[in-house]
This record gives C-alpha cells, sequence and structure tokens, in this order.
C-alpha cells in the first residue's frame, strides 16, 4: 500500500496425484483433533481469459486478505506474538478468507535458500499443560522456531483449515517501511554470516525460483506475486520503474516476464500475480495500479499465459487523495475517469484475470450505505467518502467476479487499519477448576459485514463459504470445492455470475479403466483424433483409450516428472510415445494445459485432438 500420478485407490480426482504435498515437519503436533490433510497437491488454478479455474475446468474465486509481517524486521505475521496460531489460521477461515496474501521480502528468501532463516521475534511461545500458547513453534529439541519454520507451520495450518496462500515480494530487504522504495532491486542488506548481500534482478529471480522449486508439491502455496508497486523515485529508488518493450533494468514488463519464466520452470503450476506500475505514457495511477501497458506490451511467459494474473491496487481517499475523488464520484466516473483503462477493461474485454491484490481502508464509526451513494460526495466527511468508495469497488468486483486480497488483517497498518481490531491471548476456568488458554480474536465487525462479507466467494442462499481445496472445507461454516461442484453449484449457486454457476461436474476416473485396444499405426505421430472414434492423440498412458486415465497420468508427469516423467524413476512414468500422444493443445511441450484439453475431449467440450 502507498505509505505504510495413476494412484493406487480405485478412484481419484482429476489430476490427483499421490504426493507428499507437505514441507518439512516442524514443531509438535497441535493440541486439536486429528485431520487429514488433502495431500493429492490437484488444486493448482490456470487462467483462460478473465477467469479462473481449477484442474477439472470449474471456476473459482480468489477472496481473499492480507497478513503482513514476514516482510518486516520481526520475519514473521504480525500478532502471532498475541495469539496462538492455530486459533488465528482457524478463526480466519471460519471467516470465509480462501486465500492469504503473504507479503515477504527478497532477503527473507534469500536467506531461507542459503539454509539460515531469519530468527523471529517477539513470539514466546510456551508449552505449559494448562494453556499451552503457540506450541506448534516449539521444536522437539526445545529450541523456537525459525522463520521458515514458522512459515511451514503456517502453510501447515492453512491446509488443515482450507485456506489457500500465495506471497507477495513487498521489499527487497525485511525493512517494515519497505514498500516505500519502489523497484525489486538496488538495495541491500547484511547477510546472516555479516557479508553485505545486494539485491539485484538475478537474486530477486533467484530466491523467487528456489521458493517455487523447494514448495512446488504443496499446493496450498498456488502463487508469487512478484513485486508489490513498483512505483516512481519516491521512496529513494533511482529511477522509476517503467512498462514498455525496452531492455532497460528498470522496465517492469520485462523483469516480470523473466521472472514468471523462472518459475514457471520449477512448478508450471503456479500462479504469476503481476502488479502495474505508478505511470504509463502520462498517465499516473496508485502505486502498482497501472495496468494500462499491458494492453500494448503483455506480459507473456514461454510457456504461454495460463498463469499470468494481473494485480492491481486501489485505494480511497483517505489513503490519498485524487483526482478522480474530486467530484460526486459514483461507479461510473471512477470507470470513466481511472479503473476502465487503468485495470478494469482487462475485465470487461476477458483478456485476463484481476486479483485486486490490496482494497481496503478506514470507515466512519456508523455506515449508511444507501445515505453514502444518494448525498453529494464533495459534501461527505473524507471516512463517509472513503465508505463510499469501498462500497462501490466493493459492488464491481463482486459483479465482474474479480478476484481479492483485502489489506489487511492486522489493524498496525497506518493509514487503513485492518479487518481485527485487537487480539489478546487469554484463560478461562471451567466449573471443575480447569484453566485452559484461548485467543481473543476481535475482528471490526462493521467493517467486516458491510464491506468485506458481501465479497466473500459462497453458496448463494445457504452462505456456506466456499474454499479452494478439492476436499477441505474452509472453516466450521465452510465447504470445499468439490461439495460446491457437487452438491450447490447445480441448484442455489454461488454470490458470482448473480447464481447458478458451473455444471456442478465433479469428476472421478478409475485409473485402471480399460477398452478395446487399438492398433498402433506406424508413425512417429499419433494420428488425429475424432470424438466416437478410435485415435492415438490425447492417448497419454498408451492404453489405446482416451480417458481420464491420461488426464492423470499428463498431471504426474507434470508435477513431478523426476517420478513420472519419460526419464523419471517410476515403471508407471509416461513413455516417449505417450509424451507425444499428450501434445494436444496446439503449443510444443506437455504442460497441465494438455491435461485440460484431454479432460474437456473426454466430456465431449473438444471435439477432435490435437486443436488446431
Amino acid at each position: 500500500m502507498k505509505k505504510i500420478t495413476k494412484t493406487a485407490s480405485a478412484f481419484v480426482m482429476a489430476g490427483a496425484i499421490a504426493l507428499t504435498a507437505a514441507a518439512p515437519a516442524v514443531g509438535t503436533e497441535p493440541s486439536t483433533t486429528a485431520y487429514a490433510l488433502d495431500d493429492t497437491n490437484d488444486d493448482w488454478l490456470h487462467a483462460e481469459g478473465s477467469r479462473l479455474y481449477d484442474m477439472n475446468g470449474n471456476e473459482v474465486w480468489l477472496t481473499g486478505a492480507n497478513w503482513f509481517g514476514f516482510n518486516c524486521t520481526e520475519s514473521s505475521p504480525h500478532y502471532i506474538w498475541s495469539g496462538d496460531i492455530d486459533d488465528l489460521v482457524r478463526d480466519i477461515a471460519d471467516h470465509g478468507v480462501n486465500v492469504l496474501r503473504l507479503p515477504v521480502s527478497t532477503e527473507l528468501l534469500y536467506n531461507w535458500m542459503i539454509g539460515d532463516p531469519d530468527p523471529i521475534k517477539s513470539i514466546k511461545p510456551n508449552n505449559s499443560p494448562s494453556y499451552p500458547f503457540n506450541i506448534d513453534l516449539i521444536n522437539p529439541d526445545g529450541s523456537i522456531a525459525n522463520s521458515q519454520q514458522l512459515f511451514d507451520v503456517l502453510l501447515k495450518k492453512c491446509k488443515q483449515y482450507g485456506i489457500k496462500a500465495f506471497i507477495d515480494i513487498h521489499s527487497p530487504e525485511s525493512n517494515n517501511a519497505g514498500h516505500n522504495y519502489g523497484l525489486w532491486y538496488g538495495k541491500s542488506f547484511k547477510g546472516r554470516d555479516g557479508k553485505t548481500v545486494e539485491v539485484t534482478t538475478d537474486v530477486w529471480i533467484e530466491t523467487l525460483a528456489w521458493c517455487a522449486d523447494y514448495y512446488k508439491n504443496d499446493d496450498t502455496l498456488i502463487g508469487f506475486d512478484l513485486k508489490n508497486e513498483p512505483h516512481s523515485t519516491y521512496g529513494g529508488a533511482p529511477v522509476d520503474a517503467i512498462w514498455d518493450n525496452s531492455n532497460k533494468p528498470n522496465n517492469w514488463k520485462q523483469a516480470a516476464q523473466d521472472c514468471a519464466d523462472a518459475i514457471l520452470e520449477k512448478n508450471p503450476n503456479a500462479l504469476i500475480l503481476i502488479e502495474g506500475v505508478e505511470g504509463f505514457e502520462g498517465h499516473g495511477a496508485w502505486w502498482g495500479g497501472n495496468l494500462r501497458g499491458v494492453r500494448k506490451y503483455p506480459v507473456i511467459p514461454e510457456s504461454g499465459t495460463s498463469q499470468i494474473v494481473y494485480s492491481p491496487h486501489d485505494y480511497g481517499p483517505v489513503v490519498s487523495e485524487q483526482t478522480w475523488f474530486k467530484k460526486n464520484f459514483t461507479t461510473d466516473t471512477l470507470l470513466d475517469d481511472y479503473w476502465r483503462d487503468t485495470w478494469a477493461y482487462l475485465v470487461e474485454e476477458d483478456i485476463a484475470p484481476l486479483l485486486i491484490g490490496e482494497w481496503g481502508g478506514r470507515i466512519p464509526d456508523t455506515v449508511d450505505d444507501e445515505k453514502l451513494l444518494t448525498c453529494d460526495a464533495t459534501t461527505l466527511t473524507e471516512f463517509e467518502q472513503n465508505a463510499r468508495w469501498l462500497g462501490l469497488i466493493r459492488d464491481y468486483m463482486i459483479k465482474h467476479h474479480i478476484n481479492h486480497t483485502f489489506w489487511c488483517l492486522n489493524d498496525d497498518s497506518g493509514d487503513t487499519g485492518g479487518l481485527w481490531k485487537n487480539i489478546i491471548f487469554s484463560t478461562k476456568q471451567d466449573a471443575d477448576g480447569n484453566i485452559t488458554g484461548y485467543t481473543d480474536i476481535q475482528w471490526d465487525q462493521l467493517k467486516y459485514d458491510t464491506y468485506y462479507y458481501p465479497t466473500i466467494w459462497k453458496t448463494l442462499d445457504s452462505k456456506k463459504f466456499i474454499g479452494l481445496d478439492h476436499q477441505t472445507p474452509l472453516g466450521k461454516n465452510g465447504i470445499s470445492l468439490n461439495d460446491f461442484y457437487a452438491n450447490y453449484a447445480s441448484t442455489e449457486g454461488s454470490n458470482i455470475d448473480g447464481g447458478k454457476t458451473g455444471n456442478g461436474t465433479i469428476i472421478e476416473v478409475s485409473s485402471s479403466a480399460a477398452t478395446d485396444p487399438v492398433t498402433e499405426p506406424d508413425t512417429d505421430k499419433p494420428t488425429d483424433t475424432t470424438q466416437g472414434k478410435a485415435a492415438k492423440y490425447g492417448d497419454a498412458n498408451n492404453d489405446g483409450a482416451v480417458d481420464m486415465s491420461d488426464v492423470v497420468m499428463v498431471m504426474q508427469a507434470c508435477l513431478n516428472p523426476q517420478k513420472y516423467g519419460v526419464e523419471g524413476s517410476s515403471d508407471d512414468r509416461m513413455t516417449p510415445d505417450g509424451e507425444k500422444n499428450a501434445d494436444v493443445d496446439g503449443k510444443s511441450g506437455v504442460t497441465p494445459n494438455d491435461a485440460l484439453v484431454i479432460q474437456k475431449f473426454t466430456l465431449s467440450l473438444v471435439d477432435s485432438l490435437p486443436i488446431k
């Protein structure tokens, strides 16, 4: 912000893979009821037009919040010192947050990469039998978790409660005000070995590629926001971040494309979130908010654009007054004066998905939406104007199915506040005198109820929060993605697109599906496939049929090439002929998009393979 795998089971979900998805375990097991984690690694997402879809081709909506602190000198999410991590993450899920944007620094990732993570500060866990506090952050040897171990515990908790996450490079160095610096390179920090490390573009890319590789088998971490708010020399950068087709070192478009290539080489399933700049061809915007350049110079990785999500930030007048607020502003005036040409065109013209990475702000003590919309905005107080803007962007995001992460959960953000008002670890005593500990999490109920809750993805009538995990429900009032598409999508639907959405398809396939064999032609390339006719294109597992087991084979090979790729170690690995058969999406090389095309073919959504 400005200022501060064929499986051994009889049935598997499409794309499900028998992999160990969890990062290395740290600390003691949680004191809560035992749970089974979804480790099938099948929750990756991809883009088609301006929407995001799961591996089954079903539409999803990312409706989350920011939780900053890993980017700061504390090297931990703020308020971990006041609340138990299990209580906090569980409560976040219970409030319908289906994805967390977690700001970090390049310095933090660098220290993880070299195997010397920063210690976490201001956190004092205890394992008192009466009221244990953050015992998940106490290692078996009694030491306190370091920053990466804390991150791994957080991912484990997110997995437990059905939340997904992505990281955001908020600053080059760990710095509580590091967001003021506008570039992804040009800062330095003192390494844990005492040596000075300069953050260059190469270092920035290397740390993100390392992180993508390290967590590639954990679909809890679904993506990477490459740089928070690239902007001008305000904050100390030597030059402005620009967006064009040049080879200048400060060309954010080219840097983002190079970084996306490096990440997708390690994990082709990760979402790549790319923010805008501040100025483009004489047009100004919020820091990170200007995506005008995408129309002329889109980011196109070598593997295509299926993983690209553009992520502007947008704020109201409390954060900083802008020209588009100096009138009786409405949705139409905001679109005409700023939103449409700056970022909204990407969704309105179905070009690419958007995720508003930051939106939020302070509001008055009481809110009357009708009054705020009917009064002339120029007669309102600054906080009332901000509330009016919040209501307008809230409704626009819902109407146009724009993904978003609210800024923020923790309330120590100077010019916006947060969704939390206070967090206190407390104790209570039952009738028998037993003392237990709990985290008292006080939400800003007015802000949550009025502006955030309406934008959370939920079923239309029963108001069940919809998670992004195929199997694990989102908190106590939530459902899993499979549950939604099996039991709700074709009936009540959800609050996107005004109700019913999706076809309710949950695809289960037998890993041992068998059909009549097909005689292989003596050719180096597979023959064309037409629905209902014997064919070779799409037959990734060489069993003579084109069915969902081929989808599973392609996903196995893409997500775990060391085991299931052509040169993998498994007896069930893809063969060279299978690799040729699997390349069906009209682009060279086998990717998860080929799996999606084969799946569409099996559902009669595609008439023939390969796609021309």
